[in-house]
């Protein structure tokens, strides 16, 4: 099911991308200064992307999709109606972004062929919905030029985001694995942020050239490419700061307390159940740290645990390694969240928050399943898991454990960053 919805997306883009540029082609452009403004708009915004790495491969580029979406919206060009239809503003888009994704693709880090669908097919839902309209006539007609023109817009780009969301989910989902309702939860409220600013910017964009012409495509172009440059130093320092506590994660197993990997491994696995419960995207990030970090207490032994599995420990010495494992994070200023994470590990799972009981369960897990007592591999470690549902492990955790093993059969292992 996931390898049709992927082949419908991306083949319904490739469609309308072939048909859009072929009529085009064929027609010539109409308003073709209207079209250049535009175009180059859009072009620059690509150019602006400067993610690099998966991010760049899944990130918008703000300016860009503003500039898409007034194009697709825009009635009027300083009173005078503009002619352009459906046809034409898919294939000035998928020129533009195709020009402006060039150097990037150079240097390999172009965007993904499944965010290039998506863009095409939301920009045509966008002008689908008012293009038509407007051409004939009714939307002038039964809306007119005041308030309700501008309540009819923001009703578009509600369907507009809805519907890139739905996108993103079904692609996010295809590329994962992971159920469809968290992921869409994620993308609608990721529209929130980035996405309601590339939203207005859309909207007032075509808004603004509808009064005054083609000179507030600049005008309103800046405040949003402004906006770009903050998200992408947000973007910078959040990496920096993933990267930091995954090298202090390390530590563990570069002096021989833990097994190699060992961190990666529980946190790629507990972000997986995370998901499979329902975890926001904040909550999530709360639990890789924590789960990066779940072990830094035993650098206080002076004996290491065997293979470091503390799944195993008594539950008094457990605890004890887990209160100096919190006692370390709060040194590092990690959020108070993954502070009281790592510290409340090995508690019984009813005075746990959910994270904790999520790293409880998959550490145990890894553990179990690490070493050369348990020959049985996963099955034998979930059942152990099963066993022990009454005091140390909840339920619905162990259940999420296994559906995501079913699905995906081990624990992708979290990438170490470079140095």
């Amino acid at each position: 099911m996931r390898g049709w919805a992927v082949g419908i997306v991306r083949g319904a883009a490739a469609a309308l991308t072939v048909v859009a540029l072929g009529h085009t082609v064929w027609n010539g452009l109409t308003d073709p200064g209207i079209a250049l403004a535009f175009g180059t708009l859009i072009t620059i915004g690509e150019l602006a992307r400067r993610d690099s790495g998966d991010a760049a491969r899944q990130q918008p580029a703000p300016l860009g999709s503003a500039g898409a979406l007034a194009y697709a919206l825009l009635g009027q060009n300083a009173g005078a109606p503009t002619h352009h239809g459906v046809l034409q503003i898919v294939a000035v888009v998928v020129a533009a972004a195709l020009l402006g994704i060039v150097p990037h693709i150079a240097r390999g880090r172009g965007p993904a062929l499944d965010h290039l669908a998506r863009r095409v097919l939301t920009v045509t839902f966008a002008a689908v919905c008012f293009q038509p309209l407007y051409n004939s006539g009714q939307l002038e007609h039964r809306v007119g030029q005041g308030p309700y023109l501008v309540l009819f817009l923001v009703l578009v780009l509600g369907l507009t985001a809805l519907c890139d969301a739905v996108l993103g989910a079904v692609l996010a989902g295809a590329r994962t694995g992971w159920p469809f309702a968290p992921l869409l939860r994620d993308e609608l409220r990721a529209q929130l942020g980035i996405g309601s600013a590339i939203c207005a910017t859309g909207v007032v964009m075509a808004l603004g050239v509808a009064v005054a012409g083609l000179w507030a495509v600049p005008v309103f172009s800046v405040p949003l490419l402004l906006t770009q440059m903050s998200f992408h130093r947000i973007t910078a320092i959040r990496t920096t700061y993933r990267q930091t506590i995954t090298s202090l994660a390390r530590a563990t197993e570069i002096a021989g307390y833990t097994r190699p990997g060992h961190s990666r491994r529980v946190a790629a696995l507990s972000c997986a159940v995370g998901r499979e419960l329902g975890l926001s995207e904040r909550e999530l990030t709360v639990l890789e740290y924590a789960a990066l970090m779940h072990d830094i207490g035993q650098l206080s032994l002076v004996d290491p645990v065997p293979a470091g599995a503390t799944a195993e420990l008594p539950e008094a010495e457990a605890r004890r390694i887990a209160g100096l494992g919190g006692e370390v994070a709060r040194q590092t200023g990690v959020p108070a969240e993954v502070a009281v994470v790592v510290e409340l590990q090995a508690d019984p799972y009813r005075d746990q928050p959910v994270a904790a009981r999520i790293v409880r369960a998959v550490n145990a897990y890894d553990d179990l399943c690490g070493g050369a007592r348990h020959p049985g591999g996963s099955l034998e470690a979930l059942e152990r898991l099963r066993l022990g549902t009454g005091h140390d492990y909840q339920p619905e955790v162990v259940e999420c454990l296994a559906r995501v093993l079913a699905r995906g059969g081990r624990a992708r292992v979290v990438p170490v960053p470079p140095g």
